[in-house]
């Protein structure tokens, strides 16, 4: 009989822990090495099968410091390079940030080594836990839906999975694989490979289009002007960013729908309508619609400065219709603790960083006889946001601004998040940036159509309008819910009849 190998010591087990969260960022855009979404998974769960509790909560902790460290290290961009924080402020806030997100993961692995102590089958509850704390993460404080696992299965055929359980099948796809592999390697047992195969093999014969087209076209342009960040809010440059915006569009005013970005006009409508107007009218005169975001203000008596702002995108043309946006960004969109922090530090007096949510439900964009379902930033993120949003539209639009962060990898994973909710919903969508990545996305998630990034253009594409609902958008998580349930059930079964030995048998 081999003597058991001796455990590894709690510092070689974080240091793998950190690597191996890091190393997920390496399975997302813009990187796409595909074995990092399995291996990373693996080397935790490998690491936490034996552990304690408190040592799971510690090493899914240094695993969570490493994922959300490489994944959106990012942050640190916007803080110093934007919000105006010294090289040692903005590391420390995003070290802050950083690590305490990681502490979902830290209760992940903790609430697996209390859950799974009675299962049969404890790397199951591994893969359940897993997409239990993603679906957390995308309501939990406003939510932070970011790095989901399935989002590296695009370009692959699992993501026939996407249109009938979301991005959420697909991550528990992943983690099925991540254990089964794990399970097979290092405690010889093959068979835990078993459900992933099984769901790849099913992903085979899944319908490739859930939506159909209707039966006319969209001319769309999305106008990128690429202004600089720190030259956006100057009161004094309005008159030249809207001109410029103005110039970009006149090229293709034969379109039927030209889309500017996010706070494309960056002041209230009030104010920079004696030189919209001019150019708005034009445009209603030749049958075609502007779509811009803007800060939107109203009058609300219980506001303590009597009105509210908003994040918005509207219709100027035939009527304006807007929408306002429904998720926002702590500190860059609105401050927590405002009265204890606006004025400490350059950071918290980010322009526009005092806007409101909504007071009543908000519908799509309504263009003729179109409805337009509308994502501002990082709400194209929330699968569940847009679900809701693209069952009564027909076709998906998001806007950004990722010039916050600079040439980081943001953009390229905010665009993947994109491409995931087209999929998703069966819907093309349309994504205008102010400094890229500015595309078009077919209803498949395949990109038809980029921009340069950090150049000012304009991009111009047919979008068909797509009619009938993906199973995602009629039923939402509920077959991955349903899946994780039979999971849970078959890792704590128990058959009646065992002999001695595997009554005292504890399988990992």
């Amino acid at each position: 009989m081999k003597p058991s190998r001796p455990p590894l010591t709690p510092w070689l087990s974080a240091l793998l822990a950190l690597a191996g969260g890091a190393s997920i960022t390496l399975a997302l855009a813009p990187f796409d090495l595909l074995p990092f979404v399995v291996l990373g998974p693996a080397l935790l769960y490998w690491l936490q099968r034996r552990q304690s509790a408190r040592t799971a909560f510690f090493s899914g902790w240094a695993f969570g410091t490493g994922f959300w460290g490489a994944g959106v290290s990012w942050v640190y961009v916007s803080i110093h390079q934007y919000g105006g924080a010294s090289v040692a402020l903005a590391s420390l806030l995003t070290g802050l940030f950083v690590v305490a997100l990681g502490l979902l993961f830290a209760l992940q692995g903790w609430f697996f080594i209390k859950l799974a102590t009675p299962a049969r089958q404890r790397w199951l509850v591994f893969a359940v836990l897993w997409v239990g704390f993603e679906w957390l993460r995308s309501w939990l404080l406003t939510g932070f839906p970011w790095l989901y696992l399935g989002y590296a299965w695009l370009d692959t055929p699992l993501q026939r999975w996407a249109p009938v359980g979301g991005v959420w099948m697909l991550s528990l796809i992943s983690v099925l694989l991540a254990t089964g592999l794990a399970r097979t390697l290092a405690d010889r047992r093959p068979l835990a490979l078993v459900p992933a195969l099984l769901l790849g093999l099913i992903a085979l014969v899944l319908p490739q289009h859930w939506t159909q087209p209707q039966n006319n076209t969209l001319d769309v342009a999305l106008i990128q002007p690429n202004i600089p960040q720190l030259a956006k809010w100057q009161p004094d440059n309005l008159a030249a960013i809207l001109q410029h915006q103005i110039r970009l569009s006149e090229s293709v005013a034969d379109a039927d729908l030209i889309i500017w970005p996010e706070t494309g006009i960056p002041a209230i409508f009030d104010r920079a309508a004696p030189l919209l107007t001019p150019f708005i009218d034009r445009l209603d005169a030749r049958g075609t619609a502007l779509i811009s975001g803007f800060p939107h203000v109203e009058t609300d008596p219980d506001s303590p400065h009597g009105q509210r702002f908003h994040n918005s995108l509207a219709v100027f043309t035939a009527g304006q219709n807007v929408y306002h946006k429904q998720r926002l960004v702590p500190f860059g969109e609105y401050l927590p603790f405002e009265a204890q922090l606006r004025g400490l530090i350059a950071f918290f007096n980010l322009p526009m960083s005092s806007f409101s949510l909504p007071t009543q439900d908000i519908d799509p964009l309504q263009l003729g006889t179109h409805r337009i379902a509308p994502a501002i930033c990082y709400e194209i993120a929330y699968p569940e946001l847009v679900r809701t949003l693209s069952q009564d539209s027909d076709i998906l639009l998001t806007v950004s601004n990722d010039t916050w962060f600079g040439r980081s990898i943001a953009p390229d994973q905010h665009l993947q998040l994109a491409r995931m909710r087209a999929l998703e919903n069966g819907r093309w969508l349309i994504r205008g940036t102010n400094n890229g990545l500015t595309a078009f996305v077919r209803p498949n998630g395949q990109v038809a159509t980029l921009a340069p990034v950090d150049q000012e253009t304009s991009l111009r594409h047919d979008v068909v309008p797509m009619q009938g609902l993906t199973p995602w958008q009629r039923y939402g998580i509920i077959p991955v819910a349903l899946l994780c349930l039979l999971l849970l059930l078959f890792a704590y079964w128990r058959p009646r009849q065992r002999n001695a030995l595997e009554h005292h048998r504890t399988a990992v």
